[in-house]
């Protein structure tokens, strides 16, 4: 992370609660469920009758995030991105975070306030209110914790566990995107280690690269699929690759899976920059995680209202669990769908 020629301000000028009234005092209500907000020592959120619905992630730098090439903006942006995610995928709607945040003595004020602006722009672009948090000293980087609060009628809420036999397997977008970013940003962080006069090779990759550095949750998916008057019966946001997830269905329904490779959506840029490393799309798609699309099944009987629909992507259709997860490749074989999932391994 590099500094620039203004002067820096050391947090320790401003202690805990001066940092925290600097970070918030512009911050403003924009639900009503929001009684109270930062500066007392708990929100108060009033939704009515509605079901309440709460998601946390942590990011960990070294773990979750590189500072050579992740700028903080972003960081906050994406940050707030991944916890609103799963409050979507419960086909509910996000109102509230909490962040709290652990700073070694290597930042600035002006650079959390890079954080907080990307995170404050995610707020602004989602109407969520930022309602409260934490901060502390760290001896290790930066740890980032955001803490996603919701709230929908119980009749509209959607689970893991209500998949039945013949269901359709969907998803949202396209897959595969931010993974493929990630391994571009790495590439080019490895050769500025050898020779910083060296310009970034990132023309015609925007695309993968916005899906890494700013990725955007499906908000829009709750109305989309309202407008088609189709309610899924079960359904989970990709967050750690599509194998994962579909895996995570099958076991909370109790059901097995037919995926096929064939259908599973990648935009050509991801293509691209595979092929260029010589990576199989295939992997990034199902075990590179961060799409933040939504997975999702529906009763087969729905099949005509979904199958045109350029945001959405018929996959593959839930099994009897004793026919097991399987992955049906462009050759007709089928293999034991495996997940990868996240380990240190693939961390950025």
């Amino acid at each position: 992370m590099t500094e620039n020629s203004k002067k820096q301000t050391e947090i320790a000028e401003l202690g805990e609660f001066g940092l925290i009234q600097h970070l918030t005092e512009h911050l403003t209500l924009q639900n009503s469920s929001s009684e109270k907000g930062v500066g007392d020592d708990a929100c108060v959120l009033e939704p009515g009758n509605r079901k309440v619905v709460v998601s946390t992630d942590m990011f960990t730098e070294g773990v979750h995030f590189n500072l050579m090439y992740f700028p903080l903006k972003h960081l906050g942006y994406k940050c707030v991105i991944g916890a609103i995610s799963d409050i979507l995928a419960m086909n509910a709607v996000p109102t509230q975070i909490l962040v709290s945040i652990g700073i070694s003595a290597k930042f600035s004020v002006e650079a959390i306030d890079e954080l907080y602006s990307g995170i404050s722009l995610a707020c602004q672009n989602y109407g969520v209110d930022l309602v409260g948090g934490d901060t502390t000293s760290s001896m290790t980087g930066l740890v980032i914790n955001v803490t996603a609060i919701g709230n929908e009628e119980e009749n509209e809420l959607i689970y893991r566990d209500g998949a039945q036999n013949n269901d359709l397997l969907c998803v949202t977008g396209d897959l595969g995107g931010a993974y493929m970013g990630l391994q571009l940003l790495e590439r080019e962080n490895e050769v500025y280690k050898v020779n910083q006069q060296m310009t970034p090779q990132f023309e015609g990759f925007d695309y993968i690269l916005q899906r890494q550095l700013k990725p955007e949750a499906r908000s829009d998916v709750k109305g989309l699929l309202k407008e088609l008057e189709v309610k899924p019966s079960s359904m989970i946001d990709i967050s750690d690759g599509l194998s994962s997830e579909v895996i995570h269905l099958c076991k909370q329904s109790n059901k097995g899976c037919k995926l096929f490779e064939e259908t599973i959506p990648m935009d050509d840029q991801t293509k691209r920059m595979a092929e260029e490393l010589s990576i199989n799309p295939l992997v990034a798609a199902l075990n590179g995680g961060e799409d933040f699309e939504l997975l999702f099944t529906v009763p087969i009987d729905q099949h005509d209202k979904l199958k045109n629909n350029p945001n959405i992507t018929i996959i593959g259709h839930m099994t009897d669990p004793k026919e097991g997860v399987r992955l049906v490749t462009t050759g007709g074989s089928e293999v034991a769908l495996t997940a990868q999932g996240w380990n240190e391994s693939n961390a950025e």
